[in-house]
């Protein structure tokens, strides 16, 4: 299996630390809203790459963090009038029924930074004492960047390149810094803020120490793979780098994984612009196994542009694959015999199962692996009829939704809910907003949309429609 790797900016066997075992850090979203699909495109491609592995017999210690310390959760918890806590709580839930709803597996672990203080604390003395890190006259500790020789290699920047282009740009309260590119591990309180006490300041941690510390708390000093948006090499990534190898001593990740940007309709995508969605505002026109299928229908590394036309065009591909397990099942529960009959042979099949693990061996050919199942759908609709044994429709029906589990889409039509079921839930909802019970209410509107039914509140009443 070979894996891209930005590091080395070369596609690299995949050789684990440990043998059929796989340690892997993905850096989750910052909760202070509901998730976007931009973000939706790092959590579908890993966990992907996570199933894919699963399938080829590995264990996968998966790990990836929630941000819910940090400068946008604060403000919105201004602005709110709430403790910080509440707005990341709210939205760690929120985007877990995202997540699921894109049938994402859940991992092995989702740390939270504010419950890792105390080993952020540890990491960063002990970058004191080792002549890393440095504090500053009002409480701020810096990593010194000149410190760890390698600095830039991820990002394939220059150190004195990087100090250059820093020192155009003047930050407000960074007076403090030995050197312009020297990075934040800990940093006062300001008024109204969120602190925890340590031996500088009292104050809270930066963005990059936090994933160093999570990473190393529940996989070791040591991974395999750390994952995430092309966005983060340079800073985030690079930092940890910096300060996970100069606290550890070691090599922090053998491989890393970067997914493309995504852009709506060819533009960069931006709530000024109004081609800003979220997964929940997507998931009121499409079931997300449109959007997770839309996603995996391009390569990770390559940029993914977003657009109604596509979002179709993945529907109709999405019920082509449906449709065609949907006629396996039912001639399965019709044959007549159930052995091979003459004719039927099951290595065409075998043959595209190789063609999709090929696809996937090589950095996780998504792109590549669809079209194999599109072959089998292909195959399955021309040689399969009411005189075909029950063997050969379920081994074909299998296959399918095996391959097509390993993409976390699930290969099975769900079952249209009735008008007057509909009608009725919406009434019972309608009572329960009228005796004020605003949880029932969210839960039977939640119920509809699991079905594909999107309920709008108008003048003239609750109008639904099917998506």
């Amino acid at each position: 299996m070979k894996v891209f790797n930005t590091l080395s900016r070369q596609k690299e066997e995949f050789v684990p630390l440990e043998p059929l075992k796989v340690k892997m850090y993905v850096c989750g979203p910052t909760v202070y809203n509901f998730i976007h699909i931009g973000n939706a495109r790092p959590i579908i491609v890993f966990d992907t790459v996570r199933r894919y592995f699963e399938y080829k017999g590995y264990e996968v210690n998966y790990v990836s963090n929630f941000t819910d310390v940090d400068d946008k959760i604060i403000k919105k918890a201004i602005e709110e009038g709430v403790d910080s806590d509440v707005i990341s709580k709210r939205y760690i839930e929120e985007c877990k029924k995202d997540m699921e709803a894109l049938n994402v597996k859940p991992a092995t672990k989702n740390p939270l930074a504010t419950e890792e203080i105390c080993g952020m604390l540890d990491m960063i003395k002990g970058l004191v004492e080792k002549g890393h890190a440095y504090q500053a006259a009002d409480g701020t500790v810096y990593f010194r960047t000149k410190s760890f020789k390698e600095y830039g290699k991820l990002s394939h920047k220059n150190l004195e390149d990087l100090q250059s282009g820093f020192r155009e740009i003047k930050v407000t309260g960074e007076d403090g810094k030995e050197e312009s590119s020297d990075f934040v591990l800990w940093k006062p309180k300001k008024e109204g803020e969120p602190y925890w006490e340590s031996p500088w300041s009292e104050g809270r941690p930066g963005w990059h120490i936090e994933c160093s510390v999570m990473s190393k708390k529940y996989l070791g000093d040591q991974i395999d793979i750390h994952a995430g948006g092309e966005d983060l090499i340079f800073p985030h990534h690079e930092n940890e780098i910096a300060q996970s190898e100069a606290a550890n001593g070691k090599e922090f990740a053998k491989y890393w994984m970067h997914n493309a940007f995504l852009n709506v309709d060819n533009k960069k995508m931006s709530k000024s612009l109004g081609n800003f969605f979220t997964v929940r505002e997507i998931g009121e026109k499409y079931d997300l196994q449109v959007l997770r299928f839309f996603m995996l229908s391009a390569h990770y590394r390559s940029p993914l542009n977003f657009s109604a036309d596509l979002m179709e065009s993945s529907k109709n591909g999405l019920d082509r694959i449906l449709t065609a397990v949907d006629k396996l099942k039912d001639l399965e529960a019709v044959a007549k015999t159930d052995s091979l009959r003459e004719g039927e042979e099951k290595k065409p099949v075998e043959e595209l199962i190789v063609k999709y693990e090929a696809a996937m061996d090589d950095d996780f050919n998504t792109a590549d692996a669809i079209s194999a199942i599109f072959e089998l759908v292909k195959l399955s609709n021309s040689t399969t009829d009411e005189n075909s044994s029950r063997e050969y429709v379920t081994y074909l029906k299998e296959t399918i939704d095996k391959l097509c589990g390993v993409l976390g889409i699930i290969a099975e039509k769900k079952e249209e809910i009735l008008d007057e079921e509909i009608e009725a839930m919406i009434e019972a909802r309608q009572q329960a907003r009228k005796d004020k019970d605003f949880a029932l209410a969210d839960e039977i509107r939640g119920k509809l949309l699991e079905q594909g039914i999107v309920l709008e509140d108008t003048r003239e009443g609750v109008k639904w429609k099917r998506v």
